[in-house]
């Protein structure tokens, strides 16, 4: 019996960034069918809402035939028991990613032996990208083009 090799890849996407979707890019070679989850994460007081975010990640993959979007709020365990899915997929660009990802994945691990991360460096070109910078660079009007995905940027404008 072939299964398909089915992802999670969750965050808050808050937004979208070049990094996330070099992440999602290689993924695809990897795996069958990756499902994009965008956490709800109103503790970490998104700039965009989760509507806004699961709208731009669907604008920015909206031409990979392997991608699905979703929405999520709660335990990551139970989303990867209600999809069917037993792999997280997580970028790492720093030391203090794999500090903070590797006890997540720990704790993930705790809950349900079956729950497998795969931990991707983004290419070096992505490595300094994250949703923080390209929210810190919108608080001031600054420009973002070169950090996010086109499909995502057009969203952003919308909503400033």
């Amino acid at each position: 019996m072939n299964e398909k090799r089915r992802a999670i890849y969750p965050g808050t996407f808050d937004p979208i960034t070049n990094g996330h979707l070099d992440i999602i890019t290689r993924a695809c070679h990897m795996f069958d069918e990756i499902i994009v989850a965008v956490a709800d994460s109103e503790a970490k007081k998104p700039m965009f809402t989760l509507n806004q975010r699961i709208n731009m990640v669907k604008a920015a993959t909206k031409d990979f035939s392997k991608i699905k979007v979703i929405g999520f709020q709660g335990l990551l365990v139970d989303l990867s028991d209600e999809l069917d899915a037993n792999i997280l997929v997580r970028g790492l660009r720093a030391v203090s990613d794999f500090e903070y990802e590797l006890q997540m994945g720990y704790a993930n691990a705790s809950l349900k032996k079956e729950l497998e991360t795969v931990y991707l460096m983004p290419t070096l070109e992505h490595a300094f990208v994250s949703s923080s910078v390209v929210r810190s660079i919108l608080n001031f009007d600054g420009k973002v083009e070169h950090l996010v995905p086109e499909a995502a940027l057009d969203l952003i404008k919308c909503t400033r």
